[in-house]
């Protein structure tokens, strides 16, 4: 064991800013069958479908200076990945883009101190499986911040409802309104319009939660910090940056481990060094962020793959991750012996799933591929994979007896009528069932002849009763099919 005189402690050393670059995406889930209602709505607040054959669109939404090329994004990722992040029509089975160029700016208080931002554009994804994104690009004014501020405004803006006691809070002012809560400047003011398309079911079991969210209250973080040209990156700074570690209650800048070992030891397996010392990526479960000290022209080559190739790994790694999330969680709502219909549901979700969403590559540089792997290796996607499969076999496991056993059930009922109507025949009451039916016979009937006609209708009930049932299970099919 360490002795705790022996650690450590990390020295933070304050650093100037050229660039700071940041998009917060929100992932929601989606009523069903709400979507072609909710491009309307998205259409209606002005936001336009994001098409890759749109080249008026590569400068549209990421500030002056920046551009993402069209043909590049489409050469970074392998077809098939293309085939659904870059669908040339946009139906319920691919991901869909709707994006708004905004370039205004808000103040954020907090602290007492007053931080000024600009919100560069917003995209809402519509996506498979009932699940959205909501990504918002901030750029923040380095002229007037330092990295600590900037950390600490991000950690701030990513928590959607405020949790904390008031000195901590943060509150933002548009056109002279306040908005208490992040949730209630996006919900209201960027994106009013698809707050009623969210689906709520899943918060009846909470006593706080206003949103449907999948983890926790906050935004999963994105973005570049360019400091000042040569500027040593410490492993303080990448620690830091990853875990968005502003300032203390005191406004001093802040980490939240003591520890100089921890933090060597969280860098090393976080950090993607390709093109250090001069620029570092480093990713969590929560987070990916490039730091870089390179000139204006690299920095901005960084910021356009941030904006482009990068911004659309990180999002296929939290669909991956918020889908598995839900087949799991559905999983464990299942009723396994009252809802057959919802068991068949879930099995065709999960083989739709591996099938069509789940890539093992994505991308066709070396580069590409080792971040992207390296964003699926935190994110713990693999392993709920894993347990998703191992779930889909149980499932075909269940399915398999609770079928065999309708079999079973449904071989010994028609045995039982068969041997009856063997012994007894049905042509004890048939002839009484033809034509006009005079029910006064029936007074007459033995034991035997009561039992046959038992027989009988009971048997056309079943078999009218089977074929419905068979039927409707018929129909249900071709249309999910469709």
């Amino acid at each position: 064991m360490i002795q705790p005189s022996t650690m450590i402690r990390p020295i933070l050393e304050e650093k100037s800013l050229k660039v700071a670059l940041f998009q917060f995406m929100f992932p929601f889930s989606l009523h069903a069958d709400c979507q072609e209602e909710m491009k309307q709505q998205l259409e209606k607040d002005g936001f336009i479908p994001f098409a890759l054959g749109n080249l008026e669109l590569e400068t549209a939404f990421y500030g002056e200076g920046y551009k993402v090329s069209h043909l590049n994004l489409e050469r970074y990722y392998l077809p098939f990945t293309n085939s659904v992040i870059f669908p040339h029509k946009l139906t319920e089975d691919v991901f869909q883009r709707y994006s708004k160029r905004l370039e205004f700016d808000c103040e954020l208080h907090m602290n007492g101190d007053a931080y000024t931002i600009r919100i560069h554009s917003l995209d809402v994804w519509l996506c498979p499986f009932d699940l959205g994104f909501i990504n918002i690009r901030v750029e923040l004014p380095c002229e007037e911040l330092n990295y600590s501020q900037a950390l600490e405004i991000v950690n701030r803006f990513r928590v959607l409802q405020n949790m904390k006691d008031e000195n901590e809070q943060l509150r933002i002012v548009k056109d002279q309104k306040d908005y208490d809560e992040v949730e209630d400047f996006i919900f209201e003011m960027l994106v009013p319009g698809i707050l009623t398309f969210l689906d709520k079911s899943n918060l009846q079991d909470s006593y706080f939660e206003k949103l449907p969210y999948f983890e926790d209250e906050r935004m999963y973080v994105l973005g570049m910090v360019s400091f000042t040209d040569g500027c040593e990156i410490s492993p303080v700074d990448l620690y830091r940056g990853s875990r968005a570690d502003g300032l203390d209650q005191q406004g001093n800048p802040y980490t939240s481990s003591s520890n100089m070992d921890y933090i060597q030891r969280y860098v090393g397996a976080h950090t993607y060094d390709r093109w250090g010392p001069d620029t570092l990526y480093v990713m969590e479960e929560t987070s990916f962020v490039c730091l870089t000290n390179q000139s204006a022209e690299i920095t901005t080559a960084i910021g356009n793959h941030i904006y482009g190739a990068y911004y659309y790994g990180v999002l296929i790694n939290l669909f991956n991750r918020i889908v598995l999330l839900k087949l799991s969680n559905r999983y464990s709502h299942v009723q396994l012996d009252q809802n057959q219909d919802e068991i068949d549901d879930l099995i065709r979700s999960i083989t739709i799933f591996s099938a069509r969403y789940y890539f093992l590559e994505v991308a066709s540089q070396p580069q590409g591929k080792e971040i992207f792997l390296q964003l699926r290796n935190h994110m713990g996607i693999d392993g709920l994979f894993a347990e998703v499969k191992k779930t889909l076999a149980d499932l075909y496991k269940y399915q398999e007896n609770f079928t065999a056993k309708r079999s079973n059930y449904l071989l010994m009922i028609l045995t039982i009528y068969t041997v009856i109507s063997g012994i007894y025949g049905m042509n004890q009451v048939i002839e009484d069932l033809k034509g006009p039916i005079d029910w006064s016979k029936m007074k007459e009937y033995s034991v035997f002849e009561y039992i046959a006609m038992g027989v009988t209708f009971s048997g056309m009930t079943i078999a009218l009763a089977l074929g419905i049932t068979t039927l409707r299970r018929l129909i249900k099919e071709i249309r999910k099919r469709r």
